[in-house]
């Protein structure tokens, strides 16, 4: 599709319906050539694209960036046209997506139901076949939760998570050979011990029956294409979320006139943590990968990406700051442990719910290749 057929396509639609925060119809100069060229790609609204406004998902924190981040100059010297920006979260805090002052996307599948977040508008222009991949971050979820919530593939590389580094950045896309092509990646396949957990790790959620049932289905086929399935138990008590939420807060406590009710509380909480509180939160966060390796002896860990369906818009935001927080994590009490150990993780559709494989003892091309057979294995 080119940038003027992209065009006619996003006049025809809402802002909620195609997920946009900004777009340039006219844009065809300064781009390379490479592996990428022509593919449209738009960027998160969080990270910088010269020329283009950035909101960071709050229209009074709107400004014209100068620059472009190097994950997006990267994505243009390959070939990519970065023909706009996708809506999220106030500066992507929360796992849905209601920027402030802006539409909030609606989910393509579910309408008038969050798309998930923080990339929630990545998932919105992938979902509706607007582009073939969107960029997104990931810091408790955010490009696994958008993308199991809209039938699509999610997939967070593996990172350095030292020092309480809970954040990356990849892509949000319809199939994972195209996750492949965007990392110059072969997918590789190897027999892996899979270990199954359906039980919630962050929270007390309670699971959707159709969602475990789909787990039992993905093992199954696992072990029948001759990989070792085991269950594995909890790895870990409540101190490790703990950990990653004060990081969070910390993390949040610099920033200024937050528009949200939930960043306002994370600013507020995040000030409130003395500097021994500082150390020792990032101390436990930086130990969960080495507490996961000791419980676990498995290379992937098979689970849900989500507890449940996608609730309505507006429904998180609607609570208390607190409650919306924990609201939170029962719908993905999962995904956050790999930004904690750093390991690669992906979400991938089966029978409409998202399955999700974490490497614990494997790699990029491991859980894309493990990713790749299960979408073959429902052809």
């Amino acid at each position: 599709m080119s940038v003027a057929q992209l065009a006619r396509r996003l006049a025809k639609l809402t802002p909620a319906e195609h997920g946009f925060a900004w777009f340039d119809p006219h844009i065809t100069a300064g781009h390379g050539k490479g592996p990428l060229d022509g593919m449209i790609i738009p960027a998160k609204d969080l990270n910088d694209v010269a020329g283009m406004p950035t909101s960071l998902g709050n229209s009074a924190r709107r400004t014209v960036a100068q620059t472009t981040d190097p994950f997006i100059q990267n994505l243009i010297d390959r070939g990519a046209i970065i023909a706009g920006k996708t809506q999220t979260s106030e500066l992507g805090m929360t796992a849905y997506c209601e920027p402030v002052g802006m539409p909030a996307p609606e989910n393509p599948l579910f309408p008038g139901h969050t798309p998930g977040g923080s990339s929630g508008g990545a998932a919105v222009a992938v979902a509706r076949a607007l582009v073939d991949a969107a960029h997104a971050s990931d810091g408790g979820g955010s490009i696994r939760v958008p993308a199991a919530a809209c039938g699509l593939v999610g997939f967070k590389p593996a990172h350095d998570s030292r020092g309480g580094n809970p954040a990356t950045q990849g892509f949000i896309t319809r199939d994972v050979a195209t996750q492949a092509r965007l990392y110059a990646l072969q997918p590789r396949r190897r027999v892996l011990r899979i270990g199954v957990l359906a039980d919630p790790i962050h929270a007390p959620a309670a699971v959707h029956g159709a969602f475990l049932d789909t787990v039992e289905e993905v093992a199954r086929l696992f072990e029948k294409a001759g990989h070792e399935v085991v269950s594995v138990p909890l790895p870990y008590g409540p101190w490790a979320f703990e950990a990653y939420t004060e990081v969070l807060m910390m993390k949040s406590a610099a920033i200024a006139q937050p528009g949200s009710a939930l960043v306002k509380w994370l600013v507020a909480s995040g000030r409130g943590l003395s500097a021994e509180q500082r150390a020792t939160c990032i101390a436990g966060f930086d130990s969960v990968r080495e507490h996961v390796l000791e419980a676990w002896d498995i290379d992937v860990l098979l689970s849900p990406t989500l507890a449940f369906s996608p609730p309505a818009i507006g429904y998180f935001s609607s609570l208390s700051p607190e409650q919306d927080f924990l609201a939170q994590t029962h719908w993905t009490p999962w995904a956050t442990l790999f930004n904690m150990t750093g390991g690669a993780a992906i979400s991938v559709p089966v029978n409409g719910v998202g399955i999700h494989l974490g490497a614990i003892r494997a790699d990029n091309a491991d859980i894309l290749g493990l990713a790749a057979a299960l979408e073959e294995a429902q052809r």
